[in-house]
């Protein structure tokens, strides 16, 4: 597959807190580092979203007595899962993976900074109407295509991916290097929904 220089690679939540280890550990997280570095080398332009979320942050089952972890409640935007605290602003959890090679990157993109809604999309915050800006900055620099890769392949990676193509943006999801959570088949809807809206997902073969 051959990148120009219209094309972008949005590197999802690659953050302490989702890898081994981690607050919200995403299976096998950490195993996506080695396979973004190589992509990366093929790309003019790398942006980086990061989950930095208030301590009190209103997805914490921390801040719901009485909750378990993955409970599902009703807030005004909608259904929202209870997650065990993550990537608190200025925490270890927070950071990059230190594996990750991240300094070509042009964008830091930190998303799930408002206590009172969460963000999965690297576009719009979960009320959907919220919007992080992103969508601009990569018109006002001429990018068409978005490749797709991080954590977690069904949430974060599926909602950026979704929304990009809703905005107008060719998208492409790197399967091979995201990594799922699988929350009640959550895997399976993210292959089923992508494939409606006509978003490739490929694999590494597809660069090398």
């Amino acid at each position: 597959m051959k990148i120009s220089n219209k094309d972008a690679l949005i590197v999802v939540d690659v953050q302490n807190d989702f890898c081994g280890g981690g607050a919200l550990a995403v299976p096998g997280g950490e195993k996506v580092v080695p396979a973004i570095n190589r992509i990366a080398e093929r790309f003019e332009n790398i942006v980086l979203t990061q989950d930095w979320h208030p301590a009190d942050h209103v997805s914490f089952v921390s801040n719901h007595p009485h909750r378990r972890p993955f409970d599902t409640i009703e807030l005004s935007y909608g259904s929202q899962v209870l997650w065990p605290d993550h990537c608190v602003q200025g925490s270890r959890g927070a950071d990059f993976h230190v594996g990750l090679q991240c300094t070509r990157a042009s964008l830091v993109l930190r998303k799930g900074i408002h206590r009172d809604i969460d963000s999965y999309s690297a576009f719009y915050e979960n009320d959907r109407m919220t919007s992080t800006g992103l969508a601009g900055y990569l018109r006002e620099r001429g990018l068409k295509t978005l490749f797709f890769v991080g954590l977690a392949f069904d949430f974060c990676v599926r909602y950026s991916a979704e929304d990009a193509r809703k905005a107008g943006f060719e998208a492409v999801v790197i399967e091979e290097a995201c990594r799922g959570i699988d929350l009640d088949g959550s895997v399976a809807a993210t292959h089923r929904s992508l494939k409606s809206l006509g978003i490739p997902i490929v694999g590494l073969e597809a660069f090398f």
